[in-house]
């Protein structure tokens, strides 16, 4: 029964966080800086692979340990403004819901 309900919850959370992370061209809304909250408190582990992979085709071979040291260091930055948007989401701070962070979403880095 109760592995039933943490799929439900789990296939709830992953609903909502797909629905307010797609990108608008036009404008940043509250909607997007909650998505975005949510996106970096449960992805942003994220960070460790996303910066290697960036750090190794900037660097060549030398960027996995740099990335890796950047990545673990995001890792936790990406977390802290991952709360801070999440419970600011109702207000514009920065203005016009700008993201704080770039890339916006941290599975960007895999584009």
């Amino acid at each position: 029964m109760k592995m039933k309900k943490l799929r439900i919850y789990m296939l709830i959370s992953f609903t909502i966080l797909a629905l307010f992370s797609f990108p608008n061209a036009y404008a940043q809304t509250a909607a997007q800086k909650f998505g975005r909250g949510l996106a970096g408190m449960t992805c942003g582990f994220l960070e460790i692979p996303g910066n290697i992979v960036k750090e190794t085709k900037a660097k060549g071979a030398v960027g996995f340990p740099v990335g890796l040291a950047i990545g673990l260091g995001m890792t936790v930055t990406r977390e802290l403004v991952g709360v801070y948007e999440f419970l600011t989401a109702p207000f514009p701070v920065p203005a016009g819901f700008r993201p704080i962070l770039t890339p916006e979403y941290p599975w960007d880095y895999f584009e």
